[in-house]
């Protein structure tokens, strides 16, 4: 069963990527990358991850493929007009997925085992957020309110 559903969530998010990269409308492309964003987010349930999954879902699909969505909606100014195809971003992709099977195929394996580790709980991640890493934290919660005040400050400037 598991097999099968990687399968599904492969192709899905496989299709919902390329369609993200060669979809002429910029709007239909951004909701394909959300789609891309739920395939992920499936990996990581498949894999047990359900902590980092809802993460996943909530931030990358609730906030910023939504941002991604508003920022087209609000600061497009030719919604008639088409891409097109973009061949030279094609060249770049093939390049960079041969790139990384290069890579892949000369690493040599490891033969030792992964040491074992406790299991991580969200309470676990809750404390080392607020402890250790509480100034990272701040800082990305300052650069989403920078976010939140510009595009605010793009909104108030259209409707003058």
């Amino acid at each position: 069963m598991n097999s099968v559903a990687f399968i599904l969530i492969a192709i899905l998010t496989l299709a919902a990527a390329l369609a993200a990269a060669s979809l002429p409308k910029l709007i239909h492309a951004a909701l394909s990358f959300a789609v891309t964003f739920v395939g992920v987010a499936a990996f990581f349930f498949l894999l047990g991850a359900e902590f980092v999954g809802l993460v996943q879902v909530f931030v990358y699909i609730g906030a910023v493929a939504v941002l991604i969505v508003f920022t087209i909606l609000l600061t497009r100014r030719d919604v008639g007009k088409n891409r097109g195809f973009n061949w030279g971003g094609v060249a770049i992709a093939i390049a960079v997925f041969g790139g990384l099977i290069w890579a892949i195929l000369k690493t040599q394996p490891l033969s030792i085992a992964a040491p074992p580790i406790e299991a991580l709980t969200v309470k676990r991640i809750g404390e080392v957020l607020m402890t250790s890493y509480v100034w990272p934290l701040q800082c990305v919660g300052l650069v989403l309110t920078a976010a939140l005040i510009g595009a605010l400050i793009l909104v108030m400037n259209e409707e003058r």
